[in-house]
């Protein structure tokens, strides 16, 4: 049974009503289920600084599969003997997921993916004329000829193909256009990939591109890979998802090439807690398996990132203290739109600093036990804050339990 409240789903998450109203929702066409095609491995790795070994693939794949991806986009073989065994190794582990490979428009690339013993492959081609012609030094029918090839040996392999039209944004309409049609009908692809490569597109028009695409391929799997240059990548994969795109590209906290691309996590709550779009992810996963991609490749976020950010359930404003003395036992999403819990995140906690107000004292004071008067509470909340300005940091807890103490023995 449908839940009637899908913005409010108690313990869980506590987003907006007005995301469910008919007139927010007209015109939506979301899959029945969004298919996460998880491109950490190969897009991700092309984060500057960012090299993954072997066994650092392996260990990230088996943590994907563990979240629940669908499919896993396990590297390019074509690039390395280390990247060819890690695709090798990630297909005969056998973990669930769907494993594709990478490969450019060559046929000796698709051999190669091939005998990596994938599920499918994912062919790259610069869609642009511009880009042929100022960045690869091509002729256009060289790309043509050569994207018509690879995807008709992809196809002979008995490979899902996937035909991925880089800066496919930024293309010359027309011209873009008949690409695809014609490696669809002289070539083959399985699904066609909507590349912003430079996330220069608006989420307004996503539909619009769409549609141009569906008047040319009506009966091709459309699969959304975005990028984070603008800030838009959730929103235009979102606007890509609600026109009934299936399959969505999406790195693990948004590490990628330049800016990033898609954020799995965020997406992944968008679409269940504001739009009710069913997918396989396991949110309670996601702090785990940011954690652990973060160690592997060096990756730093800022601490307040959405979903898996270290700061995201403390609390250091004396007014949310107060809602959080109230609330966090009964009714914790009143203070957080999700729980610490649905993503894997340690429980929420106060912390203290500049901050810092009189609830957060009391709570202190509850946690060691101890009983102070307003004045005493007023003094110590003094002490903590010109401590913090200080230091410009949060206090330790052990700090604070000190300067508690001295402070009631001084009063008393």
């Amino acid at each position: 049974m449908a839940n009637e409240t899908p913005w409010e789903v108690e313990g869980r998450w506590f987003t907006s009503p007005w995301n469910f109203l008919d007139a927010s929702r007209e015109g939506f066409a979301f899959p029945e289920r969004v298919i996460f095609h998880d491109i950490t491995l190969r897009d991700g790795e092309q984060q500057a600084g960012v090299a993954l070994t072997r066994e650092d693939k392996v260990a990230i794949a088996r943590r994907l599969a563990a979240a629940g991806v669908d499919r896993i986009e396990a590297g390019m073989p074509i690039v390395s003997a280390q990247d060819e065994a890690a695709i090798k190794d990630i297909v005969q582990a056998d973990l669930g997921p769907q494993i594709y490979a990478f490969a450019r428009c060559m046929v000796d690339d698709i051999r190669k993916a091939k005998d990596c013993g994938v599920t499918g492959v994912v062919v790259e081609i610069p869609s642009s004329g511009h880009i042929l012609e100022r960045a690869y030094g091509w002729e256009i029918d060289r790309a043509k000829k050569l994207s018509i090839e690879a995807t008709l040996a992809a196809k002979d392999e008995g490979l899902d193909t996937v035909f991925f039209t880089i800066d496919s944004s930024r293309a010359e309409f027309d011209w873009y256009l008949d690409l695809v049609e014609q490696v669809a009908s002289e070539g083959h692809m399985d699904a066609l990939s909507l590349v912003d490569t430079f996330g220069g597109v608006t989420p307004q028009a996503i539909p619009v591109w769409i549609e141009k695409v569906r008047e040319r391929l009506p009966n091709v799997r459309l699969e959304a890979h975005f990028h984070d240059d603008f800030g838009l990548a959730v929103a235009n994969s979102l606007a890509a998802l609600a026109v009934g795109v299936e399959v969505v590209h999406t790195t693990v906290s948004g590490i990628g090439e330049r800016a990033g691309n898609t954020p799995m996590e965020e997406l992944a709550l968008a679409l269940r807690m504001m739009y009710d779009a069913e997918h396989n992810l396991v949110t309670e996963e996601f702090y785990g398996l940011s954690r652990l991609v973060r160690e592997r490749t060096g990756h730093t976020i800022p601490s307040n990132r959405a979903v898996v950010g270290e700061r995201l359930f403390e609390v250091e404003s004396g007014i949310i203290a107060g809602w959080y003395e109230h609330c966090i036992d009964s009714k914790p999403e009143e203070l957080f739109p999700y729980h610490w819990d649905v993503v894997g995140q340690p429980p929420a906690r106060i912390v203290y600093g500049k901050g810092s107000g009189l609830p957060s004292m009391t709570l202190a004071m509850k946690a060691l036990g101890l009983s102070a008067d307003d004045e005493q509470l007023r003094a110590l909340l003094m002490a903590v804050k010109e401590r913090a300005l200080s230091t410009k940091a949060l206090l330790p807890f052990e700090e604070v339990a000190a300067m508690a103490t001295e402070h009631l023995k001084e009063s008393g």
